[in-house]
């Protein structure tokens, strides 16, 4: 028996639809893939990008102790701090952070006496010890930037942490600028991506959300 010319018509429609429909959706998948893997070219290579300069004062972005001593990504982070002090890069360093779960002592304060242990005088350094994501490191920072009427601001982190961290900041007003550790702990694909995919994720959400 054959198929009337409307049956046949109605089928070839139904197949033009579910066709078009599967070629939106992987259009879809494929904008949403590339614009992944863009955003995360642009945090690998920005923070892997950058002119030194000199500013008024160093965000220094908090990171995990360990007892009073600066788990080694934060080590990291501080040591890189003192040396823009010590090379005169910077007059201040604000070191960000407050007390995670177990710690006894303020990333923060952790921070602030490591820095003074290597030199740094206590005069020269301002901290918080509220804050327990980046978003408050800064929003509590800007804080005392505005206080103390500082200019232009370095954002002191590793390297992929920069570029969603300098957002941040700019959205705050803040003049800043990223400075990464050249001594990052993430130096190998194994760290490396993990905090990549990471920071993708949290600079998409904050794009969307400006969490």
């Amino acid at each position: 028996m054959k198929r009337s010319r409307k049956g046949v018509k109605a089928q070839r429609y139904n197949q033009f639809t579910k066709n078009k429909l599967v070629v939106v959706i992987l259009s879809l998948i494929s904008a949403l893939l590339m614009a992944i893997a863009s955003t995360a070219t642009s945090i690998y290579f920005y923070g892997n990008n950058y002119t030194p300069i000199r500013a008024d004062a160093a965000i220094v972005l908090g990171a995990a102790v360990w007892g009073k001593q600066p788990s080694p990504v934060f080590r990291e982070r501080i040591n890189h701090a003192i040396n823009l002090y010590e090379t005169g890069y910077v007059r201040t360093l604000i070191f960000t952070g407050g007390v995670g779960n177990g710690d006894e002592l303020a990333e923060a304060l952790v921070g602030k006496l490591y820095a003074v242990s290597k030199g740094v005088k206590s005069s020269d350094i301002l901290i918080e010890t509220t804050s327990r994501t980046t978003s408050q490191n800064l929003q509590n920072a800007s804080e005392l930037v505005a206080n103390y009427q500082f200019k232009k601001i370095l954002i002191v982190s590793d390297p992929l942490h920069l570029k969603r961290a300098v957002l941040m900041a700019r959205n705050l007003g803040l003049d800043a600028q990223p400075s990464p550790t050249p001594t990052t702990r993430y130096q190998s694909l194994n760290s490396q991506l993990p905090f990549l995919m990471r920071e993708t994720y949290f600079y998409f959400v904050y794009l969307l959300f400006k969490i």
